[in-house]
């Protein structure tokens, strides 16, 4: 089989020695509360069916399946370089860095921010998973300071985001705010009030921008997608739970140096 998910790119990301895609939902062979295209082996979704589904992005990113990494995630700030394939199972990281060419990084996300990073002229790439938590944590941070160990230079650092939730789905209650207002004064400003006085509307998306800005990297793209306000083309935890599941699937965001 060759079928080729359908999949969005970033311009910034555009090389010849770069190839990656922001996949959704589509184009993969999962069924019911998983259909179609999960990546997650972390879901209860048959193992098979996630297994064909990556093989399918692999494909599309130009790598065997098993060259096409993601990690245990935990919501840490915690960011590694990969140098080959898993020997086992994936080691637990929310950041993947890498200077080995023919090898995917990749971020699985459901809401979280999937952010793709690349230095073309050092060769390295990164995919980082920044939900709330990672993001207040420093995983962005520390996601551009392995990449600057390993030979990139964060003014020539591209980075693109991809789908996730957006600041008016995104409401949260003031101890978020004042979490934020604590290590960094200057991120209330990605808080603005929502609909009732406890309550405020987060932009994850400007917040982790931002983070990025402050390391150097200048040069990014958002591809400005909810996946909230886009359930029937990505997979959203929140969508699910507001429709009193519990069960999702990951959407996969995945870069490789060619």
């Amino acid at each position: 089989m060759n079928a080729r998910p359908p999949h969005l790119s970033a311009s910034i990301l555009s090389a010849p020695n770069v190839i990656h895609g922001f996949f959704g939902r589509k184009g993969g062979v999962s069924e019911g509360i998983y259909a179609s295209l999960n990546t997650g082996f972390g879901s209860d979704d048959d193992r098979k069916a996630v297994a064909e589904n990556r093989r399918r992005c692999a494909g599309v990113l130009g790598v065997p399946t098993e060259r096409l990494l993601t990690a245990n995630q935990t919501h840490s700030p915690n960011a590694i370089v990969v140098t080959r394939a898993w020997d086992a199972n994936p080691a637990q990281a929310d950041a993947l860095v890498t200077t080995t060419p023919g090898l995917a990084v990749g971020a699985l996300a459901a809401d979280c921010m999937p952010w793709l990073l690349v230095d073309r002229r050092a060769g390295v790439a990164a995919a980082a998973h920044a939900g709330w938590r990672g993001a207040l944590a420093g995983v962005l941070e520390n996601t551009v300071a392995l990449m600057a160990e390993c030979g990139a230079k964060p003014s020539r650092i591209h980075a693109a985001l991809g789908p996730c939730l957006r600041q008016p789905n995104f409401e949260v209650g003031l101890d978020l705010l004042e979490a934020f207002r604590a290590r960094h004064q200057q991120a209330e400003r990605f808080f603005k009030p929502g609909k009732s006085t406890d309550k405020r509307q987060f932009d994850l998306a400007g917040f982790g921008a931002w983070r990025l800005r402050e390391t150097g990297v200048e040069q990014i793209e958002d591809l400005g997608v909810c996946t909230l306000a886009m359930p029937d083309h990505y997979y959203s935890y929140r969508a699910v739970i507001r429709a009193g599941g519990r069960e999702y699937g990951r959407n996969l965001s995945a870069i490789a140096l060619v």
